[in-house]
Parts: C-alpha cells; structure tokens; sequence
C-alpha cells in the first residue's frame, strides 16, 4: 500500500504541475481572449456585418456625417 502511495502521491504533484502550465500557456497565448465573437457569427449571414468591435467606432457610407 506504502509503495502504491509513494508512486501516486508525486505523479499527482507532476500532473497538477503539468496541467498548470498548459493552462498558463493557453492563457498567455491568447486562447481566452475573444468568447463572444465566435457565437455571433454563427448566428449572423454571410451577408451580415460584423458588430463593431469594443472601441470602435462605426462605418458608414457617408464620409459628411
């Protein structure tokens, strides 16, 4: 039983470390950054326009307004 605990209890320990690190990763890689804008677009035709992005201001057509 001793032996079992003594092979588990630091591959638990590594694993932990492991899964750390490739949250960490995805994190800083970017992974998280943009959760809404893959929903909006399955919702939207390919004719649509995208909503504007946050600190965007939006188009138009007429270059006086």
């Amino acid at each position: 039983m001793e032996s079992a605990l003594s092979i588990l209890i630091p591959l638990s320990v590594v694993l932990v470390f492991l899964i750390a690190g490739v949250f960490w990763w995805s994190v800083r890689s970017g992974q998280y950054d943009d959760l809404e804008g893959p929903a909006y677009r399955i919702l939207m035709d390919d004719r649509d326009e995208l909503p504007p992005q946050e600190g965007e201001t939006e188009k138009t057509d007429n270059p006086a307004q």
